[in-house]
């Protein structure tokens, strides 16, 4: 007797009795050609997640990795996979809030809070988007310095141009421009796997690093801070939630279920590859500068470590071109990121405001306000100083996202603003525990550093109170606006229920 194909509730195929061979083999045609069209979706999905990734290879991130390397060696990694795996979590909310709701993270913010909190929120992701935007003007201008010697100070200035340029070119194609950039970024990326394998760290401290928490030595937390800052920064919150409103989506359910796999998928493994990347730098840093046989001037540059100097790293997979080569590489990875943080910029303005203005003029203003404190620092400090400003910068962006994760979290775990796609329990405890850790650590940070600047300063007694009286207050409002952003109840409803959704469209209505 014939075999008779049938498909159970899972999509499988069971043999049973009845039907001939030829129609099993036309349906196992029809699944492969279902493999296919999943592939082909996938495809049209993929995108944003790696625009926004090109953030976590950014200037900022390489300053704070060369650094925790020179410095602690492998003991800060553990902070990398911990950022790298809420980042993967915040994203993937990002995303999922924009695919499920037609609207992005700004967009929400507006219209969820009372106006005067949206204006401060708005100038919040301004300053986040202008302190991302420092480390990536100051990046480009070592790059132009290391390849034509320019001084600091006025590469911060041509940097500063270079976005007409880049805007320029985004006319004839921005796909095209960031896979190039891209290959750049992920050449450098190579160099330093290269270097890997002739430093060769050991694996066991590189794992124990990986998977023992430590704070050990004095700068520990505001280095390990900052590393958290510069790999999770607010306003890749607002890109990503809004980069995904430019695929098109299916509005039933299962559409949208699909979507936000795919995108998660997507940002797993461009995050997965970004992670790969920072451990790679911190390694070679910590291995190479903890060699027994290093040259005086290599330990020198190690107790200094800083983009300008850093490309000694480098010296023994490119010889005599490390600095070149690296120098190339970090002006891609400085001007790619511009790409993400002109993006960032427009939906931050259109959506807290509800105001549109043209790309050209928006990045100009951004990157004019980034150039005043690089140039002041660069002319007044020199590299060092501009170094040191990086740093600050990834600890502002730190100091930040509680404004900006707080929103999101909150959004993302509604069901009248998500409805069916709202956080699940295990995703939304994860997410509060980590993002309430991160704030208990900035505001430990910043308390005991500022006391300790207090006690320690050798200002005159009134001006350090005066300082004192002025700074807790602004503490203060820090963490009472953190309990305001908790504690509030949202109100907005803004889940509109597709047409395949009738049970969560009569849950809404009930609630209205």
């Amino acid at each position: 007797m014939a075999e008779e194909a049938m498909e159970n509730s899972a999509g499988q195929l069971e043999i049973v009795h009845g039907t001939s061979a030829e129609e099993i083999e036309k349906h196992q045609v029809a699944g492969s050609a279902d493999e296919k069209s999943s592939w082909k979706k996938f495809i049209s999905y993929v995108g944003p997640g790696f625009l926004v990734s090109i953030a976590y290879l950014d200037p900022a991130n390489l300053e704070s990795d060369l650094e925790a390397g020179a410095k602690y060696k492998y003991e800060l990694l553990w902070v990398i996979l911990l950022a790298c795996i809420f980042a993967l979590i915040i994203q993937s909310r990002a995303a999922n809030l924009g695919v499920a709701t037609g609207k992005h993270l700004a967009e929400h913010c507006r219209t969820e809070y009372p106006k005067n909190l949206n204006c401060i929120l708005w100038l919040l992701a301004e300053v986040a988007v202008i302190a991302s935007d420092i480390p990536e003007v100051i990046g480009s201008a070592f790059a132009l310095n290391l390849l034509f010697h320019i001084p600091i100070w006025a590469g911060v200035l041509i940097t500063g141009l270079s976005t007409l340029l880049l805007l320029g070119l985004q006319r004839y194609g921005i796909r095209k421009l960031e896979l190039v950039i891209t290959i750049l970024v992920f050449a450098m990326a190579a160099c330093f796997f290269g270097e890997l394998g002739h430093a060769k760290p050991n694996s066991i401290q590189v794992l124990k690093g990986m998977f023992v928490p430590r704070l050990k030595g004095n700068g520990a937390t505001g280095l390990a801070i900052s590393l958290f800052g510069a790999l999770v920064m607010p306003h890749n919150l607002f890109l990503h939630s809004a980069l995904v409103l430019s695929r098109k989506i299916p509005t039933s359910v299962s559409g949208i279920n699909t979507a936000c796999r795919y995108f998660f998928i997507e940002s797993a493994f461009a995050l997965f590859v970004a992670f790969l990347i920072n451990v790679a730098v911190v390694s070679v840093s910590g291995s190479v500068c903890s060699m027994p046989y290093i040259s005086s001037q290599d330990a020198d540059n190690c107790k200094e470590m800083d983009l300008l100097n850093a490309s000694f790293l480098l010296k023994n997979v490119l010889g005599k071109w490390s600095s070149k080569i690296f120098a190339v590489a970090l002006l891609a990875s400085g001007q790619s990121s511009t790409i993400t943080g002109t993006y960032a910029a427009q939906y931050v303005m259109q959506g807290f405001l509800n105001m549109k203005m043209k790309a050209w003029r928006r990045n100009l203003i951004t990157r004019g306000i980034a150039i005043i404190p690089s140039l002041a620092v660069a002319i007044i400090s020199g590299s060092s100083g501009a170094g040191q400003l990086i740093i600050i910068c990834s600890m502002i962006l730190s100091f930040e996202l509680p404004f900006v994760l707080i929103p999101l979290l909150k959004f993302s775990s509604s069901k009248i603003k998500m409805g069916p796609h709202e956080n699940s329990l295990i995703v939304t405890i994860s997410a509060w525990l980590i993002g309430a850790a991160l704030i208990i650590i900035n505001m430990y940070y910043l308390s005991t550093g500022f006391v300790g600047w207090l006690i320690h300063n050798h200002l005159p007694k009134v001006a350090s109170i005066l300082i004192g009286l002025v700074v807790f207050p602004i503490m203060l409002i820090y963490v009472l606006g953190i309990l305001y952003l908790v504690i509030r109840v949202d109100k907005e409803i803004t889940y509109i229920a597709p047409k395949d959704s009738l049970e969560y469209k009569n849950d809404v209505t009930s609630i209205l």
